[in-house]
């Protein structure tokens, strides 16, 4: 038997150890968790929470029932404040909805029971963006053929109406402004896209059945 000079067993030893903790090192490795991803002021579902908390919501609470609003801010600021402003001082308050269409939208807040038209201030500038579209159960402001015409009449859609949203700038282009979204409630606007229409003087598409605006108010 031959004999190991120390040189040889240091080496050998050496060996040994380094594979060892090579070894270990990888299983301790395999073993530990991912690293996090660095993390920011606000995480995004908080951050997303927050914004969405942050939106006025509305009640439109009408003769067929209650319906809940997200008012987008964010989009459309001008109009939100224009639609608060009249909320908040009742001009809604026992207007309805004048002009139903099944299949389209149903729009209201300018005139009284028996078809007089409301007082309003003046028109806003129309905020129609293409990131807003007028998909359904969004409110948007009606308006006439004048892009910046809009006052206190709205609509909410009753389906997607691609037709309605902006597309450019132009007049026949620049859509219809969104600035919220119904978060509960569609099933009454349903109820009323259901109703009898008829012809009220020079007006088509008249709810037989005055749909009643009681108020529109800010939830607390």
């Amino acid at each position: 038997m031959k004999h190991t000079s120390a040189t040889t067993l240091t080496a050998i030893a050496l060996s040994v150890f380094t594979s060892t903790l090579f070894s270990s090192a990888m299983a301790a490795e395999s073993n530990a968790p991912a690293t996090p991803p660095k993390a920011t002021a606000v995480e995004a579902p908080e951050r997303d929470r927050l914004e969405k908390a942050a939106h006025p919501i509305v009640i439109i609470d009408t003769s067929l029932g209650a319906i809940t609003v997200e008012l987008w801010e964010d989009k459309a600021p001008l109009t939100v404040a224009n639609f608060l402003s009249y909320a908040d001082k009742g001009f809604y308050n026992d207007l309805i909805f004048h002009r139903v269409i099944r299949g389209f939208m149903i729009q209201g807040g300018g005139f009284t029971k028996n078809m007089q038209k409301k007082k309003t201030d003046a028109p806003i500038k129309n905020e129609a963006r293409a990131d807003a579209p007028n998909s359904r159960g969004t409110l948007a402001m009606a308006r006439t053929s004048d892009v910046n015409s809009a006052t206190a009449q709205f609509f909410i859609n009753l389906v997607n109406n691609a037709s309605l949203d902006h597309k450019n700038n132009t007049p026949a282009g620049y859509g219809y402004a969104v600035f919220g979204k119904v978060t509960s409630g569609m099933d009454v606007v349903d109820k009323m896209a259901a109703v009898q229409t008829g012809r009220f003087g020079p007006f088509n598409d008249v709810p037989r059945e005055a749909v009643v605006i009681k108020s529109i108010k800010k939830s607390e």
